[in-house]
């Protein structure tokens, strides 16, 4: 019987031993060297950002208000409708804008622009009042 006591007290001492202690280091399959777990993580997050989705800009058209504008940041915000090139529905967003376009309206106004997307974010590059 002790030594059924004495097992199970050395197995859960093990286990308790083991819980402390660190993942082991990720090893590259080519050299079998050690990579540091910060350098295998960037890798894999610059192949992500290097994939073609990404990096391609869409041109879209939209149409609706302007909620907001700030010259200092060089956004504007509209509250547009649907924009089936971007597959995105309608909902308000800031967008990056020149002067030019930041200048040529003000809140409230009912606008048509044209946009480019990269990813999640836009930039206007034309707008025009309706």
């Amino acid at each position: 019987m002790n030594y059924v006591r004495l097992t199970i007290a050395l197995g859960l001492a093990a286990l308790t031993a083991a819980c402390g202690k660190k993942a082991e280091t990720p090893v590259a399959a080519e050299t079998n060297q050690a990579v540091p777990a910060a350098a295998a993580m960037s890798s894999d997050m610059g192949n992500m950002a290097m994939a073609p989705a990404a990096s391609t800009a869409i041109k879209a058209k939209g149409h609706g208000t302007v909620t907001a504008i700030d010259k200092a940041a060089g956004t504007i915000t509209l509250d547009h409708g649907p924009i089936p090139e971007a597959k995105w529905p309608a909902m308000t967003m800031a967008f990056k804008a020149a002067p030019a376009i930041t200048d040529a309206v003000k809140i409230g106004d009912k606008v048509d622009f044209d946009v480019t997307l990269t990813g999640s974010a836009g930039e206007v590059t034309a707008i025009h009042k309706q």
